[in-house]
């Protein structure tokens, strides 16, 4: 009972979207967008059908990985972070309720709004990127490079400069987002993704190279 109860909040978000669909689905055509560019124009139509999968892999990918993650690590490094965890698997599952919020909204209303994923990956960058100290070395979760699974000095250091960079990038995103033209949003939210991923890798070869010198 207690197990269902923590459930609950996760359950409740993952099936926002489900009813959302269902409350909107005689109102959409047989033919709907399934896809835009990064301008916010119509690339591709198909059947309001595809929704439904959509739906289920967005809200299911929020829902079901954080709880079998912990089950399934060899060890047992992410039970260890206790609420933190809890933290982490809420604000992804509503992330990914959002996402699938919207692109059934962008449906109904035949056009979509690229700023707001923008808006909403670089606050999910700065919520993970302040949780990232705290992040214990495991297999599935965090700067899982050779070099900072080797060595957990590695580890931490390059997890207190990866969670500073997605910190300050994911406020950088929201930021331009909201001041930036679309196609200038997009540029920089694949400049400060790049960035942010790409400079913890070095760091933590350079940083093993160091220690073992």
């Amino acid at each position: 009972m207690t197990t269902l109860k923590k459930e609950i909040p996760f359950i409740i978000i993952a099936l926002i979207p489900f009813v959302y669909l269902v409350f909107v689905w005689k109102h959409l055509p047989e033919m709907v967008p399934m896809h835009w560019n990064a301008s916010g124009e119509i690339d591709r139509y198909g059947s309001k059908n595809e929704l439904w999968l959509t739906t289920f892999i967005m809200a299911g990918i929020g829902y079901f990985l954080f709880l079998i993650l912990p089950k399934i690590d060899p060890k047992g490094k992410l039970n260890s972070m206790g609420n933190k965890l809890n933290y982490l698997r809420f604000a992804l599952s509503l992330f990914m309720s959002a996402i699938a919020v919207f692109i059934i909204y962008s449906v109904q209303q035949s056009q979509s709004k690229p700023t707001f994923i923008f808006i909403l990956i670089g606050l999910l960058f700065t919520i993970l990127g302040n949780y990232f100290k705290t992040i214990k070395p495991n297999y599935f979760i965090g700067i899982r490079t050779p070099w900072t699974l080797e060595n957990e000095d590695v580890w931490k250091k390059t997890h207190l400069l990866g969670g500073k960079l997605w910190f300050v990038g994911g406020l950088l995103i929201i930021l331009l987002s909201l001041i930036l033209p679309e196609n200038l949003s997009f540029y920089i939210f694949m400049t400060v993704t790049i960035v942010i991923s790409v400079v913890p890798i070095v760091y933590s070869f350079l940083e093993f190279k160091k220690l073992r010198s």
